[in-house]
């Protein structure tokens, strides 16, 4: 499949002002009724006119679909179907979209402020093209709202760590359509990793554009790849993903991560997940009353 076709106004330096990019913010959902409405609020919100929101339900059982229908008249496309996780969802997403940027918010995310997404429109036009990924700074916040840390480094930092990892917050990058035309599509057979692979088809070769706090997202604490008992997936993928690009050599940064997670993976096995658990927590007090 390809991407909907999309006309844009041709790009050079003396119609930068006058480009208004479309920017399509794709949501995949299950089950997420307590926070939707809050992340649909922040792109409703938003005072720059040229958003095109596309939310994909995985099936919901918890009010989900009474939300996206309370919703509709301000939702480019919806659906609620069953679907093979986070990434086949976006895959899904993608035939519906017709910006010339697109980024991914989970339910449990949201823009801070209603010019967000206008920085972020003006920052995209001025590079003129140079970049095909685009990011900003991501905050984790608790449920009061307080920020927990921030992620997002500058791109000589990325560019050194995204050889071991995800060292972009991805609810926070920001796609060139043509990156998809290129690449293809998110890999299905990752379940949290999914997300590295795909830059990594563009990152091990070409720059990406770091703007500090232009479209700050603040995520809730406990997400996906952030649960503990998601490490040990998480670190798996990163490896196998890292092999398919040719990156054969463990970095340093990697070394210790990858042995936390064997070990964990050995003790879920032979121990169970709680005792599992058990142990990380352990192992993490450890450490922090070590670095007091």
């Amino acid at each position: 499949m390809t991407l909907p076709v999309v006309h844009s106004p041709q790009r050079n330096p003396k119609c930068q002002t006058q480009f208004r990019p479309l920017i399509t913010v794709v949501i995949a959902v299950r089950n997420g009724a307590d926070m939707l409405q809050r992340c649909l609020d922040s792109i409703f919100e938003q005072r720059y006119d040229r958003v095109e929101l596309v939310v994909m339900d995985g099936a919901s059982s918890d009010g989900t679909q009474a939300i996206l229908e309370r919703n509709t008249s301000r939702i480019h496309y919806w659906e609620t179907e069953p679907d093979r996780g986070i990434y086949h969802a976006w895959n899904k997403a993608l035939d519906h979209t017709h910006g010339d940027w697109i980024c991914f918010l989970g339910a449990d995310d949201r823009y801070r402020d209603p010019d967000a997404l206008g920085r972020m429109a003006t920052a995209l036009t001025e590079d003129g093209g140079r970049h095909r990924i685009a990011y900003t700074t991501l905050d984790i916040v608790d449920h009061a709202g307080a920020v927990i840390r921030t992620l997002g480094m500058p791109w000589d930092l990325a560019r050194r760590d995204v050889q071991s990892g995800m060292s972009l917050p991805h609810p926070s990058t920001f796609y060139h359509r043509s990156f998809f035309e290129e690449h293809g599509r998110f890999d299905e057979s990752f379940a949290i990793a999914g997300d590295y692979e795909m830059v990594l088809r563009e990152l091990l070769a070409s720059d990406a554009l770091f703007l500090p706090g232009l479209a700050v997202v603040e995520m809730a604490l406990g997400g996906v790849s952030d649960r503990q008992e998601n490490h040990v997936t998480r670190t798996r993928e990163d490896e196998r993903a890292r092999r398919m690009h040719g990156l054969t050599r463990v970095p340093a940064a990697l070394s210790l991560p990858l042995f936390r997670a064997r070990i964990g993976a050995w003790l879920t096995r032979t121990f169970g997940p709680r005792a599992a658990g058990a142990v990380a927590a352990a192992y993490r007090s450890i450490v922090h009353r070590g670095r007091r």
